[in-house]
């Protein structure tokens, strides 16, 4: 609520010091929602509150911020990937395979056929774990998508597969076919 004032233009008195303060010319604001206010319902951001609708009046301008574009994927993927090594024509491959297989997810999200997303940070986390373990792919993704429901994971398992024609499913003969071998439980 101490907000609302300096929104409007008006000095914030701070108690404890005895301070005014004003904002200065040109002083903005910049808050985030993931959902806009309204709550989740569906338990993806279960600490989000509603927002009441005066706060919300008081921001002139929503920004949605969608995901980067595919090249500032890369980008981003490329700079966890290379840290401390060299980048393989493999890490390559493997990170435009994550990029179409995170873009094939995040368009059937959108129509509805599936509820749960590959986020930016998900890939990041696939990329560190690839490292982690000895450039194994499949093991990589399974660890990092575990979080999701058996019929999700296994769902975006399979559709890995499709995306990269040089990766066997999970299988326990995959390792001795010469493909990334099958997880093995900790």
């Amino acid at each position: 609520m101490c907000l609302q004032g300096i929104l409007e233009g008006k000095p914030y008195y701070v108690k404890k010091t005895g301070e005014v303060v004003r904002a200065a010319h040109g002083f903005n604001m910049l808050v985030t929602a993931n959902t806009k206010g309204k709550g989740s319902d569906d338990g993806r951001y279960v600490a989000a509150g509603v927002l009441d609708d005066a706060w919300l009046e008081r921001f002139p301008i929503t920004i949605e911020q969608a995901y980067p574009s595919a090249k500032t994927e890369i980008r981003i993927l490329r700079s966890y990937m290379s840290d401390e090594r060299e980048i393989t024509e493999l890490d390559e491959k493997f990170i435009n395979n994550l990029i179409s297989w995170s873009d094939i997810i995040r368009k059937t999200f959108d129509e509805g056929a599936v509820d749960e997303l590959i986020s930016t940070r998900r890939l990041v986390h696939i990329v560190q774990t690839y490292k982690l373990f000895d450039n194994n792919r499949m093991r990589a993704i399974e660890l990092c998508i575990n979080r999701f429901d058996s019929e999700t994971k296994n769902t975006f398992l399979e559709l890995y597969t499709k995306v990269d024609a040089d990766v066997a499913p999970q299988t326990p003969s995959s390792e001795a076919e010469g493909g990334d071998p099958a997880p093995t439980p900790f």
